[in-house]
């Protein structure tokens, strides 16, 4: 396929496609004339990117997990240790909901004489809450600040 199918294909922008082969990623078998050409089996590995970008491993990290010839070579504790991360991200933004919902619905006369709706506050000021704030999925931006998309 060419560049422009996979494209396509996925939904990966060219210049992205660009981009992870640059970084190893993936590779093209050649070009006709000045267009890149891939295997199929690029789709999988363009898979295998988007599932670790929503995962929040780096590209780096999923670099590891594809072999030179394109194959997947899975860490598994890796992904483990991805899991436990996201788990305890899941357990910290159900607690901002439930203190949110409360809030919304608190029979207090004002904010300020709601217990939990102070404590929530006292969280936030404490920094408890900073990391809530950063990205569940740092995204790599490709070169010249464009950012890739997962595929469709």
């Amino acid at each position: 396929m060419d560049i422009s199918e996979v494209a396509r294909r996925t939904g990966v922008p060219a210049s992205t496609l660009r981009y992870y082969e640059k970084q190893g990623l993936i590779a093209s078998l050649n070009r006709q004339g000045a267009r890149r050409l891939f295997a199929p089996s690029v789709t999988r590995q363009l898979g295998l990117i988007a599932l670790g970008q929503a995962a929040g491993l780096s590209l780096e990290e999923i670099k590891l997990m594809l072999t030179p010839g394109g194959q997947l070579s899975v860490d598994r504790a890796l992904l483990s240790r991805k899991a436990d991360e996201i788990d305890a991200r899941i357990k910290q933004l159900r607690a901002v909901s439930k203190g949110l919902r409360h809030a919304a619905a608190c029979p207090a006369p004002s904010h300020a004489e709601c217990p939990t709706f102070q404590r929530l506050l006292g969280d936030a000021a404490s920094g408890a809450l900073r990391q809530l704030s950063s990205p569940l999925v740092p995204r790599e931006k490709p070169a010249r600040g464009r950012r890739g998309g997962l595929p469709k």
